[in-house]
């Protein structure tokens, strides 16, 4: 059951930062802040999905 748990953490974590990524991509900023959010959002998602696969993050069960 904690492998499907981490798969639909994973799942919901990509869409989250898809949807940033797409807001990014609509505001009108200029092309090196643009791509400076891009790079940090990335740093971002990859330390959160090494975080949970090391377990340094808890994320709570969902009761289904």
């Amino acid at each position: 059951m904690d492998l499907i748990y981490l798969l639909i953490a994973v799942i919901i974590l990509g869409l989250v930062f898809y949807l940033l990524y797409w807001l990014i991509g609509q505001l009108p900023l200029p092309a090196p802040f643009r791509t400076v959010a891009i790079v940090i959002l990335g740093l971002i998602a990859v330390l959160v999905l090494l975080g949970i696969l090391f377990g340094g993050i808890n994320l709570p069960r969902l009761r289904i």
